[in-house]
């Protein structure tokens, strides 16, 4: 009775924290409403939907050996201890999105993001994540695209093999930009992320041995990363030793380029896992950090419940807030990519299936708690100072934009924030990060007299942002040479053996030489690259979890699991309704700020109109973007619309009895007896 008036009680609180939160009008909020109906919806959704999943629908079971154990080569199929594989798990999905995409989504208010983060988080992210991780521990570890050939078709799992791989190309293009941008020249972040490798290869070799604990291994870690993040400070007092690590952008693209090759060659154990491990530490840490400075301090929301841009007239991205609330914010709520990671290095590693409920599912609410903290970040600073950040123009040009649009600002305001964070200037800082960094530093801040606390904690906060990133890199990097080989082994087998050393290093090759030519592109011009990437990012993030809900729904199916097709449709419907609406209105609007081809029309007029032939050259570049991004979103479209419909034609023909229910299920092998040999 107690337990059950408790589990009363919580939803009672959080259900209240949301009424207080979408009702204010006019009266400030305190931003622990926000923490308050995160965590509720956290612990009821972990301890009874994903529960009821685990127990009710997907049968998970410890005495069935997994993909780990059967497959154990020592590179990639290795057991690895729970926590350690959380911590991999969760730093490989949470990057950009939860940290970017709430604060650009936070023009809209902070109420839209919010209750998208909450719901979408709950109902559509976790169900996705855990049922893809679940289908490729069933399968030996298989990626996305090899199940889709199996369990749907052969003609849908080509296309979505190509989809999936193109689309991987593009987020690995973007994340590694964001990356560049955010260390270069910045010595303390080079500094801190360049002291984790050494500490992970240690980790992983000291818990191979067999001679540490996971304890001991987890304590040494800790002490490491934090002289890590604690010493870079100090840099600026040995300039030859700072010298070591500040670098430009081009060096930093190249050195990103490595790092992810590194990763995906080695043993899993020797560099990902353990690095993956270390940042999760940093990273979880952090976001408690700032959950208790939000209940210490309780700041106020500054911006409004709803601003006057939920029209489309939004002066950091144009669009409606549906559909393009849910396309921002990305991996706070449902992630293609995280399909990714729970059909590539995850579950390759877990050593008993009833882990997919804590990684597949934890993980992702435990992202959704980053995201509802990047949105307190975003919304705690003043709106103008926001609006000024992530606006494009010169100073006056924007001052003037923003103070119009109702929420004034001032030149000196401004000047006054670059100063105390110890930057030159905060105009044309567009792009979330810096912004999620200013909120970040005045939360923090104000718990410290110091008159240099703002800007320490600033540039601490622009680090732990590329951490947070750069550990999407090496997953992402090693999943899609997992995907590449699956492709090249169609067309000669041995490239599709991933026991192969030569065959890993060519395809591993292949695949950041794709996505570092991208990167590449986007550091010598930055023009054309983060205009050409980034508007595909969340588009494409997006397109990946309609393929992966379309898996999932086929295998409930074949599992004789119909009644419980809702958990997968009504996501995969509103996902589909959410990325085709975005995708259309990208490429056809006729707002030029929205649509990529009446953008180009508009350029090129105004270019032929321009008497300055550099300018005039730059506008045609521009619009030369516009129409190659107009191009990939729609063969991406298209790409998926087919999947689509070759997957409800073969669920038609599964339900109606047409055709023979075959599960493409590796045997059942018993774990102790897997054990005992």
């Amino acid at each position: 009775m107690w337990k059950k008036l408790l589990w009363i009680a919580v939803t009672l609180l959080g259900l209240g924290s949301i009424a207080i939160l979408s009702m204010s009008r006019g009266e400030q909020i305190n931003a622990l409403w926000i923490i308050v109906a995160g965590l509720c919806a956290f612990a009821i959704s972990y301890r009874f939907y994903s529960k009821w999943l685990a127990s009710k629908v997907l049968l998970l079971n410890d005495e069935r050996a997994t993909p780990a154990f059967v497959q154990n080569d020592g590179k990639d199929f290795v057991p690895t201890n729970r926590w350690m594989v959380f911590g991999h798990h969760f730093a490989a999905i949470a990057g950009p999105g939860p940290l970017v995409g709430p604060v650009l989504a936070a023009q809209f208010g902070f109420l839209p993001g919010t209750l998208w983060i909450l719901i979408g988080a709950t109902l559509g992210g976790g169900v996705h994540d855990m049922i893809v991780l679940f289908a490729s521990v069933r399968r030996r570890g298989k990626t996305l695209g090899q199940m889709v050939k199996e369990e749907i078709g052969r003609g849908v799992g080509a296309l979505a093999l190509i989809s999936v791989l193109a689309i991987m190309i593009i987020l690995l293009a973007v994340l590694g930009l964001v990356v560049v941008q955010a260390l270069a020249k910045s010595p303390w972040g080079v500094f801190t992320i360049a002291m984790t490798i050494p500490i992970a290869l240690l980790m992983g070799a000291g818990l191979r041995s067999g001679l540490f604990n996971v304890s001991w291994i987890t304590a040494f870690g800790i002490v490491g990363l934090f002289f890590a993040v604690w010493g870079g400070q100090f840099l600026g007092n040995f300039p030859a030793f700072e010298a070591w690590f500040r670098h430009s952008d081009r060096w930093l693209a190249w050195a990103i380029m490595a790092y992810g090759l590194a990763a995906s060659i080695l043993p899993v154990w020797m560099l990902l896992t353990p690095r993956d491990y270390l940042s999760t530490f940093l990273k979880i840490g952090t976001v408690a950090a700032l959950a208790v400075a939000v209940a210490l301090i309780h700041p106020v929301l500054q911006m409004p419940a709803l601003t006057k841009f939920i029209d489309g007239t939004g002066l950091v991205f144009a669009g409606p807030v549906f559909p393009f609330v849910c396309i921002t914010i990305a991996c706070g709520a449902v992630s293609g990519f995280h399909s990714l990671i729970a059909s590539g290095t995850t579950p390759k590693m877990l050593e008993r299936e009833s882990r997919i409920r804590d990684i597949g599912y934890g993980a992702m609410i435990t992202e959704m708690m980053v995201a509802l903290m990047a949105m307190i970040a975003a919304c705690v600073i003043q709106p103008g100072e926001y609006f000024a950040i992530n606006t494009k123009g010169t100073p006056t040009e924007v001052v003037a934009k923003v103070s119009a649009a109702g929420f004034p600002v001032t030149e000196p305001q401004m000047a006054d924030l670059a100063r105390n964070l110890g930057e030159q200037t905060m105009f044309n800082r567009a792009g979330g990060a810096p912004t999620f960094a200013v909120g970040m530093a005045h939360m923090f801040a104000r718990v410290s007299a110091s008159p240099t606390a703002l800007a320490l904690w600033y540039h601490f906060a622009i680090m732990f942002e590329a951490l947070f990133i750069l550990t999407t890199i090496d997953a992402g990097t090693r999943v899609g040479r997992f995907l590449l080989q699956d492709l090249l082994g169609n067309l000669w087998r041995p490239l599709g053996n991933t026991r192969s050393w030569i065959a890993n290093s060519f395809a591993s090759m292949l695949l950041v030489a794709a996505w570092g030519w991208f990167l590449y592109q986007g550091v010598i011009d930055p023009l054309g690259g983060i205009n050409t990437l980034w508007p595909l990012f969340g588009l494409a993030n997006q397109l990946l979890s309609v393929i992966a809900l379309c898996l999932g729904t086929t295998l409930l199916i074949k599992m004789g699991k119909a009644r419980y097709l809702f958990i997968t449709i009504v996501p995969l419907l509103f996902m589909a309704v959410v990325t085709f609406s975005a995708g259309y209105m990208k490429i056809f609007s006729a707002d030029p700020k929205i649509g990529f081809l009446s953008g180009t029309h508009s350029l090129l007029e105004t270019g032929s109109g321009i008497a300055n032939a550099s300018g005039g050259a730059d506008l045609v570049r521009q619009a030369n973007v516009w129409r190659f991004d107009a191009f990939v979103a729609a063969t991406f479209l298209l790409l998926v619309l087919l999947i689509l419909i070759g997957s409800a034609a073969e669920w038609y023909r599964l339900l109606a009895g047409r055709k023979r229910v075959e599960l493409h299920e590796s045997e059942f092998v018993p774990l102790a007896e897997v054990a005992a040999s």
